[in-house]
C-alpha cells in the first residue's frame, strides 16, 4: 500500500467520515482529521481510525501562546496520531516548546510546520516559504506543509532534512475548487513530497475507492 497519499476527511460527522474510512481502508493507510470534524464529533473519529490499524494526521494548526501549544500538542499526542500540524508563523520558541512537549514519548507523533495556505498566492510566496521552512528546521520539526510549487525549493536547501506534505492536491480529472497553488499528485511527488493531502476528488466522488485507486496508479510511476 502507498503510504504517501493521505485522504482528508473533510465532512461534518462522524458517520460521514466512517464510511469514508470504511470504504478506503483497502487503499488508503493515511487519515486527515481537521477542525470541522473533530468539532463535529470529537476523538470518537480518532479512535475508529486506529481501530481499523490506519493512521491519523491531525490538521489543527496549532497557533497560541508557546504554553497553551505545548499543552496542546501533548494532549494531541495522547491519542496516538500519527502527524500533526503546527503554525509556523506562530515563531521559533512556539514551535520548540511544542517539539519539546513530545521528544520523550514513545511513537510520538511527526510534528510539521504549516507555511503557507494553497489557498493564498503572492509574488513572494516561495520566498515566504523558504523563510518559515527555515524557522521550523531550526526549532525542530519533522517537517513542513507547502504547495507542490515550492516544493523543489525547499528540497534544494533542506534535502531530506525536512519531509514534506502537499496539499492542494488535484487531479487532472478534478475541479480546482478554492485552491490556488494546486498540482497533479504525480507532480507533486516528482518535486519531492513525501505526502499527499487529496480531499474533495476523493471524498466527494461516486466512488470514492475507485477514485483513490486511480490516484494511487497515477503515483505508481513516480
Amino acid at each position: 500500500m502507498d503510504n504517501r497519499l493521505i485522504v482528508a476527511l473533510d465532512v461534518s460527522t462522524f458517520e460521514k467520515a466512517e464510511k469514508l474510512v470504511d470504504e478506503l481502508a483497502g487503499h488508503v493507510n493515511i487519515f486527515k482529521v481537521g477542525p470541522e470534524l473533530f468539532t463535529g464529533c470529537g476523538p470518537k473519529i480518532i479512535e475508529h481510525i486506529n481501530e481499523k490499524k490506519k493512521k491519523v494526521f491531525l490538521d489543527f494548526k496549532f497557533l497560541d501562546i508557546s504554553n497553551t501549544v505545548k499543552k496542546a500538542t501533548l494532549q494531541a499526542a495522547q491519542h496516538k496520531v500519527f502527524m500533526l500540524t503546527l503554525h509556523t508563523t506562530g515563531g521559533l520558541h512556539m514551535l520548540r516548546e511544542a517539539v519539546g512537549a513530545v521528544k520523550d514519548i514513545k511513537n510520538r507523533p511527526l510534528l510539521v510546520g504549516v507555511t503557507v495556505l494553497t489557498s493564498d498566492e503572492t509574488e513572494n510566496t516561495t520566498e515566504e516559504v523558504l523563510k518559515l521552512a527555515k524557522v521550523a528546521h531550526k526549532a525542530g520539526l519533522d517537517g513542513i506543509v507547502c504547495s507542490a510549487k515550492e516544493t523543489k525549493h525547499v528540497k534544494e536547501v533542506f534535502g531530506d532534512e525536512l519531509l514534506i506534505v502537499n496539499p492542494g492536491i488535484r487531479p487532472e480529472w478534478a475541479a480546482q475548487n478554492d485552491q490556488k497553488r494546486i498540482a497533479i499528485p504525480e507532480e507533486a511527488i516528482a518535486n519531492g513530497a513525501d505526502f499527499i493531502v487529496v480531499g474533495r476528488p476523493i471524498i466527494e466522488a461516486k466512488n470514492p475507492a475507485k477514485a483513490a485507486e486511480k490516484i494511487l496508479k497515477e503515483l505508481h510511476n513516480v
